[in-house]
């Protein structure tokens, strides 16, 4: 009779966050950061209408990186638990902080229960009467949930994008100073520049404050690159 192999339960974890891992990193960053306006997501992404960035309720926003399908999933049950909640409770009881919580229970079980963990790292917003209060929260592939005061950054080289990111931004800032500093920060020497998405959680509407924004909003939204080899127009309908 033949026998599977043994594998520790330290070596499986550590080989589905080793895959998952590598999943997302084959993305592109995406940045959620605080401004005086409201909360930006910022993303490279070539596609118009595959959008990494979207609404889940009337003050939260949301964003993903890795497979699109399976991000696309989450953001659908994003909002049918926003609407459940609403609808039983009241719409002001629906919070980024509540999502964050129920996006973790899912990754959680998937990492821990299936035989594939899911390839995506999201990101949760909601927009306060002002930057101090703003949250912003990061969502792992294996549901860990980390809050991030400010600003913060998913998927691709998010470390180095952060690291940047982190240091020419100011607290409270105009939107046009936060979209220059992540744009800088999203661009890589060694791959053409893509497509830009663009949203705002704007803090000055009363109720449905998500809107994208397009160069009519930001006539730079699209990054220009000085390398001549890398401004053909294949090149801007590539995502690396």
């Amino acid at each position: 009779m033949n026998m599977g192999f043994y594998v520790s339960p330290e070596q499986l974890t550590k080989d589905r966050a080793e895959f998952a891992r590598k999943g997302i990193a084959r993305g592109r960053s995406v940045v959620v950061a605080s401004c005086a306006e409201g909360v930006l997501f910022i993303a490279e992404n070539p596609s118009p209408s595959l959008h990494k960035v979207a609404e889940i309720h009337d003050r939260i926003g949301f964003a993903g990186v890795g497979k699109y399908h399976e991000f696309e999933t989450l953001r659908v049950a994003g909002i049918r638990y926003a609407d459940m909640r609403g609808y039983a409770y009241d719409r002001a009881d629906v919070t980024a902080r509540a999502l964050a919580g129920a996006y973790a229970q899912t990754l959680g079980a998937t990492f821990t229960q299936d035989s594939k963990p899911f390839e995506v790292e999201i990101l949760v917003a909601q927009v306060g009467s002002s930057p101090s209060s703003d949250e912003i929260y990061r969502v792992s592939y294996d549901g860990s949930v980390s809050d991030e005061p400010g600003c913060a950054v998913a998927g691709g080289a998010a470390e180095h994008v952060a690291a940047r990111l982190r240091s020419d931004l100011v607290s409270g800032a105009p939107l046009t100073e936060v979209v220059a500093a992540a744009a800088a920060a999203l661009r890589r020497e060694d791959v053409p520049p893509a497509r830009l998405e663009a949203a705002l959680l704007d803090r000055s509407r009363p109720r449905r404050t998500f809107r994208r924004l397009g160069e009519a909003d930001l006539p730079d939204l699209r990054p220009r690159s000085t390398n001549p080899q890398t401004q053909h127009p294949d090149h801007t309908r590539r995502d690396g």
